[in-house]
């Protein structure tokens, strides 16, 4: 069965993938955020705040750093590897299975297997109850290098991404490992999807949370699916549950549902600013952000110094349906002071009031989200958008 091709705007395609998004409704509570974008990606660099926190923040202003935790101990989200460590919508937690058992069947991960640490390990857990890495000496030569994993460590990783045990909580950022029968609830699904499933879940999961998707996009950083989703996607297309789609300016087939293309002209777009995480889903696949914002951008914190171009950890800056900036700041927790490095403007964008107005309540919103209650500026950002060597006491 042939399919006529939809066409849309880019703006039309922005406006669906950001209403999707959650970044044109607030969404509340929490669990609601995460069960609609999929995942929200765990990462250990806190130069404003962490990836987690802020991604939920972008979306739910009534969201509080002890909520992620309060999911994990109400068992409604967990944490496993997305296309990096995420927490997932405990909905989602059979999907987790088809590659757990990838691992158990030999697929290696980062490190080889050492069956005698593992069950070494995993009897402990069975024997003690949770434990940390800490919690196991290290067997290694004191003189080892500082980089080098100690066994145990290693086994943990292994038995998680195979299944065995699972992360229960964490005790400051640290994880504290169970057996993954003491963490998933009795009534979650636990049959282990075929790969067909599998694919289909990747396909439909990643249509509800962007609105619209290339195949590309679904493969990302996933090996050895791509024939598997190719062919799902052509029955989906015949069977009439997703339809293709084009966007202006763009050769490249996307996928959405009637449905979510039935709601762009009810999107409302109040204009508002986001300051967002450089790991938020939206910017986290730089060719999507390229094809429908024309944004080009790169974390630079794993760049040489001498090579990076704005910062080590420059925000990107929504406003509305278009991102506009770059800002390179940093929060110190401990004199309470977030500190604006520089900042710097798109070439296609000129400055306006309602942005600026809207820019520094924001602003001072995530310093406050942050843990500062003052705001500095450490040089001028171009075109004026905040003034040269001024602080500002957060209202």
């Amino acid at each position: 069965m042939i399919h006529p091709i939809v066409s849309i705007s880019k703006k039309e395609a922005r406006l669906l993938t950001l209403n999707c998004q959650g970044l044109f409704n607030n969404i509340h509570p929490p669990l609601k955020v995460i069960e609609q974008i999929g995942y929200v990606q765990i990462d250990t660099i806190s130069v404003t705040e962490r990836a987690h926190h802020h991604v939920f923040f972008s979306r739910c202003n009534k969201y509080s750093k002890g909520d992620i935790e309060q999911l994990m101990q109400d068992k409604t989200v967990f944490e496993y590897w997305s296309h990096a460590a995420a927490y997932l919508p405990m909905q989602d937690f059979r999907y987790s299975l088809y590659k757990k058992e990838q691992y158990k069947k030999g697929e290696n991960h980062w490190f080889p297997r050492d069956k005698k640490v593992e069950k070494y390990v995993l009897d402990s857990i069975k024997a003690e109850g949770p434990l940390q890495s800490k919690d196991f000496e290290n067997s290694r030569d004191k003189n080892h290098e500082w980089y080098e994993w100690k066994p145990a460590k290693i086994a943990l990783t292994n038995l998680f991404m195979e299944g065995s045990i699972m992360i229960a909580n964490r005790k400051g950022f640290q994880k504290i490992f169970d057996l993954t029968e003491n963490v998933i609830p009795s009534h979650v699904n636990s049959t282990t999807p075929t790969l067909d499933e599998y694919c289909k879940h990747l396909i439909t999961s990643a249509i509800i949370a962007h609105g619209l998707v290339a195949a590309h996009e679904i493969c990302y950083l996933r090996k050895g699916i791509k024939t598997i989703v190719t062919k799902l996607l052509k029955q989906l297309v015949n069977s009439g549950e997703i339809i293709p789609l084009h966007i202006e300016g763009s050769e490249q087939v996307y996928y959405t549902t009637t449905t979510l293309l039935e709601t762009i002209n009810k999107i409302k777009n109040h204009r508002n600013v986001h300051l967002l995480s450089p790991f938020d889903n939206v910017v986290i696949q730089r060719k999507r952000l390229k094809e429908l914002f024309n944004y080009e951008y790169l974390i630079e914190c794993y760049v040489p110094e001498k090579k990076r171009v704005f910062g080590y950890y420059t925000l990107p800056i929504l406003y509305g349906d278009r991102f506009v900036a770059r800002l390179d700041a940093k929060a110190d927790r401990k004199t309470k002071l977030f500190t604006v490095k520089n900042s710097w403007l798109e070439p296609h964008f000129k400055l306006s009031n309602d942005f600026k107005n809207k820019f520094n309540h924001q602003l001072n919103a995530y310093a406050q989200f942050c843990g500062c209650n003052e705001v500095k500026f450490e040089k001028a950002v171009s075109q004026g958008l905040i003034d040269t060597e001024s602080k500002s006491p957060l209202s």
